[in-house]
């Protein structure tokens, strides 16, 4: 089990140079960014930590992320694909060239036909309209919450189908092809600074808040769930090595603060 927050050392804190961190419900709670997380983000940039936003939304959210908001980058869909600005203009990468896009959407279109057949009470994304790579099966951010059941049988239809999927706090996401928010976060690195991944692994924090962030977690050595995480912890395999005491955005303010002030 994760231990708590506090014991996040002070020699930890002062090696970090950046933060990595999930969007959904980890910047979020009930769906809106908390004002907290997003000056969190702010204040750690102004103090020369780098940040970096790991998610599983789509590329017309990654867009409006990487351009707004106070990050030095943006890997979407799952790692996926990856955007930056450069201080002049939008730098865009993916990790499947076009025609391997386009192939396997027409593929994921039989998906986002059959799956909500399949298991009542999902339904495909709305954001689904901004997406290049994956299929987002909603659970319970427009719909009704559905019980573990029901996502455990998307997760089914989706492996059926030779897809790769991940289970966030709001969708199942699958796509196919073989790569995962750990993927992208390499390839981002690798493209924006020409920083190897093996060498950030002791210097860069992560923050998430379910399944899909499993790789990322178990990669991290200084990787943090806010408290929310709980609820996914019995589907991971790898957990966060601290947790919050405070959910979502709040939880990531709060160890945002706590990593400042022992740096």
């Amino acid at each position: 089990m994760p231990a708590p927050l506090s014991s996040l050392d002070s020699a930890t804190c002062a090696a970090l140079t950046g933060i990595f961190t999930d969007l959904d419900d980890t910047l979020t709670e009930h769906g809106r960014v908390v004002p907290e997380a997003f000056l969190a983000l702010q204040r750690a940039r102004e103090t020369g930590l780098r940040t970096v936003i790991i998610t599983g939304r789509p590329a017309g959210w990654v867009d409006h992320l990487a351009r707004m908001w106070p990050v030095d980058g943006v890997v979407g869909e799952n790692g996926g694909l990856w955007f930056w600005h450069d201080g002049e203009k939008l730098q865009r990468r993916f990790l499947q060239p076009a025609a391997v896009r386009s192939a396997n959407r027409r593929r994921l279109a039989e998906l986002a036909e059959a799956i909500p057949a399949l298991v009542p009470g999902c339904a495909v994304s709305v954001d689904q309209p901004y997406r290049e790579l994956d299929l987002a099966i909603d659970f319970c951010e427009d719909v009704p919450p559905l019980p573990e059941p029901a996502i455990d049988a998307i997760v089914a239809a989706f492996e059926g189908s030779g897809a790769t999927c991940k289970v966030s706090s709001i969708h199942v996401n699958g796509w196919y092809g073989t790569f995962d928010k750990l993927e992208g976060c390499r390839r981002f690195l690798a493209e924006r600074w020409d920083e190897p991944l093996d060498q950030a692994r002791e210097v860069w924090a992560y923050f998430g808040d379910s399944a899909n962030d499993e790789p990322m977690f178990r990669y991290f050595p200084c990787a943090i769930g806010v408290a929310n995480v709980a609820r996914f912890l019995p589907r991971m395999s790898a957990h966060p090595r601290y947790i919050t005491e405070a959910p979502g955005g709040r939880g990531f303010a709060e160890a945002v603060e706590h990593i400042l002030a022992r740096r």
